[in-house]
């Protein structure tokens, strides 16, 4: 079929079809652009205007899949006869599972391997909370840690009976290529191939609704009377008025008063673009792309032109854009560049209550950029009222509030600690349900896992009550749902029917959904901590704040008056509760903040101008790491290494592509002989991290096959999330290479990028891999038991399953230790000692054979009983005494 190419962005072109009665437009994927190489820029193979040659795959309701590289751009000959949109019944099935798995997803695909990936994620590893306080709400989110374990297991022995139940001889007929039909849709079933929405469990078809459910809140108003009906157009000139007026302003605002998509455009009506792009940053990158989707439609324009969006490894803006949403992450980025904002006449930060580390550095470089450009106007949002510390650090900014429709809320309390607060507050729902009048439910929860378990319990437990009780439409809410399944959440319940949203913390400030007049607060969040043990970044289930919990309530009190109920006593919410959430500056690890704020000349970090300053002792630990990885010299300065490590850091500053493989693998309790046998096909010698690369080639070997992986143990989601960071990180280094070799070659006008090498059987490349990024995670052999670290001294031992764990080579690298019987390490490589000195000089040295060391000088031998001595002179403490 012939087309022309209508549009180019990032991840691929729009092509418009050529030769149908109406305009049809599809997208091709970045991925079927060509056959040979991979493409990292789609204008390296097409331009706007130019005649295509395409071959349709699939269509979801108006959107159309295409493919460029099936077919020959000069005859029009369809080079892969067996793929496509024709294909049907198991042809097509075998195909979906062999498919290159970067291509597009479609909603129905995604809708039908839910139940596959939910399973795996439910069996996820919970990080349990070890602070030794003994606070009731505390205590319970430890409980609720080992509760939730206790459910997963439950679940895993009803999948293993269902496996056990399973007729024998299945792999006949998988490698048979005409099978009986029976047979092959058995096999593919039990394998996880070809997942269907028929395989669902009954309580998920019931929360997606199936092909009949609706997606969207419909509304009869136009997009003019939509813009007009919020609560800010009336104060739309005072608003403008109070920008003109003054240079930074602190507007507060209840969720859903228009601030973030009517602000932005207000101010560009107003004239404010003619100086300089507006920007509006986000801390999610969810939020961003859907404020601006909805900004353009208002707008008038299409997303990209005037209206764009810009978040990590995707820019969606042009040289027309002026207004212009981004996380704050990515304006930090671009303050690495441009410290003063140039091209900005306004900064808008949005939803700056949630204090996201980015934000806070933020706060600090925007506050020197007004000092310097008188022109630049800084607008701070907030949905809290903590107005005045924003104002107070903002040199008494004026505070703009926006008045809400706010009801009185009525606040229920447990008399007595919750234990299982998730049963705790599916029994709440179910008494409101059932004894309390019209109106819906939102309920607070910690992440997917719980939210999918409350779904499935409080479904079976409606289930039961039979037809005669009212209908509660049960909607979960959390980010790996795709964004038409999300909408559904603003749908109003039909007549006789109750809604209730189960939602994460998402619920409490960045969206409004209208009939809510009951709010169920367990009183837990999931936060980001540091874990110094790791050294890295872990999601931990910890108590709210007081400040949260009255923006919980605040959710029942939009429509009408409401209730909350409070699942913890009135005293945790008054003495044990923090007054506001601590910021996030004070809880991560600070290194990548450290190094970006080096590259921009900001060496005094201990003064630097922050609204909550974080730990001296956490600043001081990121300037060792970086100084140890070599980004920093001896004065603290930045090095050019630094300087390349910026580019590539992400989530932490030594993460390498070994990390992303610490996959899991599935031990079911009566085939534990046989997980393990499988998974010691695949151990090397080498250690932990090559027996991971292993499992991941084999996979990649076997055409990236979900069959491969249900008959080695291995979990699939894992090893599909291990791909998607590889992708990642081959996309920063190929930009990484070619602005390098551009700066080198810019005398010849030359400028080419590296092509990706790999190890092969060049083992020792990846073993200094992870050496040089940690090195600090390394152990010696210790003569009488286990290991000792080299850093602290710690008697550490080989987990047992590691591959490494009867061989116990002299020296090893871990990832990390865990906490059992004893202290272990786990994902661990051999290393030669030589290659410590080697990438960490800083850190190591080669030392002196002819000394002693000062641990081997304090292991002198004395004997027990001396002759000569008094009689009591063997005892420890004289010992001791007699040393000093």
């Amino acid at each position: 079929m012939c087309g022309k190419v209508a549009n180019i962005v990032p991840f691929g072109c729009f092509v418009q079809l050529e030769g149908l009665r109406r305009r049809w437009e599809g997208l091709v994927h970045i991925s079927q652009l060509r056959r040979e190489g991979r493409v990292t820029n789609v204008s390296d193979v097409v331009a706007r205007g130019h005649k295509v040659k395409v071959k349709v795959l699939s269509f979801t309701g108006q959107k159309v899949s295409l493919s460029m590289k099936d077919v020959d751009q000069d005859t029009g000959e369809d080079l892969n006869p067996t793929s496509g949109a024709m294909m049907q019944g198991k042809e097509r099935d075998e195909d979906q599972a062999h498919r290159n798995p970067d291509r597009p997803t479609s909603l129905l695909e995604l809708q039908g391997t839910l139940a596959e990936e939910d399973e795996t994620n439910s069996r996820k590893r919970v990080h349990r909370i070890s602070s030794p306080e003994k606070w009731e709400i505390k205590q319970a989110a430890m409980m609720q840690s080992a509760l939730a374990k206790e459910r997963r297991e439950v679940k895993m022995l009803q999948r293993e009976q269902e496996m056990d139940s399973i007729p024998t001889g299945l792999n006949k007929n998988w490698i048979d290529p005409l099978p009986e039909a029976d047979g092959r849709t058995l096999a593919a079933n039990m394998r996880g191939i070809g997942l269907t929405n028929q395989d669902l469990p009954e309580w998920k078809k019931h929360v997606i609704g199936g092909k009949k459910s609706s997606f969207g809140r419909k509304t009869d108003m136009t997009l003019l009377e939509q813009r007009q009906s919020l609560p800010i157009f009336k104060l739309k000139d005072e608003l403008t008025k109070a920008v003109t007026d003054n240079q930074i302003l602190i507007v507060i605002g209840e969720t859903g008063s228009g601030k973030t998509t009517q602000i932005t455009q207000y101010l560009a009506e107003a004239g404010f673009t003619s100086r300089g792009k507006i920007g509006c940053t986000q801390p999610r990158r969810v939020a961003a792309m859907s404020v601006a989707k909805r900004v353009a439609e208002e707008f008038g324009c299409r997303l990209g032109q005037e209206v764009g969006y810009t978040i990590r490894f995707e820019d969606c803006t042009s040289p027309e854009t002026v207004i212009k949403y981004m996380t704050d992450g990515m304006l930090l980025r671009e303050c690495l560049v441009d410290l003063d904002l140039k091209y900005y006449s306004v900064i808008m930060l949005d939803e700056a209550h949630e204090r996201t580390i980015h934000t806070d550095v933020l706060f600090g470089l925007l506050k020197q950029a007004v000092k310097k450009r008188p022109e630049l106007k800084l607008i701070v949002t907030s949905a809290t009222l903590d107005a005045v510390k924003f104002s107070q650090y903002f040199f008494e900014a004026p505070i703009f509030t926006i008045p809400g429709r706010t009801f009185p809320v009525e606040v229920l309390y447990t008399k007595e600690p919750e234990t299982d607060y998730l049963d705790a507050s599916l029994i709440t729902v179910m008494q409101i349900h059932l004894r309390e009048p019209p109106g819906d439910i939102l309920l607070f929860l910690t992440g997917q896992e719980e939210i999918d378990t409350a779904c499935e319990i409080l479904y079976e437990r409606m289930k039961s009550l039979g037809p005669d009780v009212p209908e509660l439409i049960i909607l979960p809410v959390y980010s790996a749902l795709p964004s038409e399944m999300q909408t559904r959440i603003f749908d109003p319940a039909p007549p006789g029917s109750r809604k209730v949203v189960i939602a994460t913390n998402i619920a409490e400030t960045s969206l409004t959904i209208d009939g809510i007049y009951y709010v169920v607060d367990p009183g837990f969040v999931k936060q980001k901590v540091y874990n110094s043990k790791t050294g890295m970044d872990s999601l931990v289930v910890t108590p709210i704040s007081q400040a949260q919990a009255k923006q919980r309530a605040g959710r029942a009190g939009r429509t009408g008056p409401g209730k909350c109920y409070r699942l913890y006593t009135e005293r945790a919410y008054r003495d044990e509760m923090l007054p506001t959430p601590v910021p996030e500056i004070q809880r991560t690890n600070l290194a990548t903040t450290v190094l970006q704020l080096k590259t921009m000349g900001i060496n005094d970090l201990l003064h630097f101008d922050f609204m909550d300053a974080p730990p001296v002792e956490s600043l001081i630990m990121a300037l060792e790491q970086l100084h140890s990885l070599s980004a920093l010299d001896n004065e603290g300065l930045l090095t050019r290494l630094g300087r390349r490590v910026l580019r590539i850091s992400h989530k932490h500053i030594s993460r390498y592509f070994g990390l992303s493989l610490a996959m899991k693998c599935c031990r079911p309790k009566d085939k534990q002989a046989l997980a393990d046998q499988k998974k010691a096909k695949f151990n090397q010698a080498e250690g932990d991290h090559l027996t991971l690369l292993a499992v991941y080639n084999s996979w990649k070997n076997n055409k990236f096959s979900n069959a491969w992986c249900y008959e080695n143990f291995v979990q699939i989601r894992t090893l599909k999330r291990a791909q998607d960071v590889r992708k990642q990180l081959l996309g920063i280094m190929d930009r990484l290479a070619y602005s390098l070799l551009e700066m080198a070659d810019s005398s010849l006008g030359m400028g080419h990028k590296l092509d990706v090498v790999s190890a092969g059987k060049n083992t020792v490349r990846v073993q200094k891999t992870v050496c040089s990024g940690f090195f600090r995670n390394a152990a010696k052999k210790d003569p009488q038991e286990g290991y000792r670290t080299l850093v602290d001294s710690q008697v550490v031992y080989i987990h047992p399953s590691s591959a490494l764990f009867n061989r116990q080579p002299e020296w090893v690298i871990y990832h990390e230790l865990v906490q059992t019987t004893k202290e272990y390490m786990r994902e661990v490589t051999t290393i030669d000692p030589k290659w410590l000195v080697e990438f960490a000089p800083a850190f190591f040295k080669f030392s002196d054979p002819t000394k002693l060391s000062k641990f081997k000088k304090n292991q002198r031998l004395e004997p027990l009983y001396n002759k000569y001595e008094e009689p009591n002179a063997w005892r420890i403490s004289r010992v001791r005494r007699r040393r000093n």
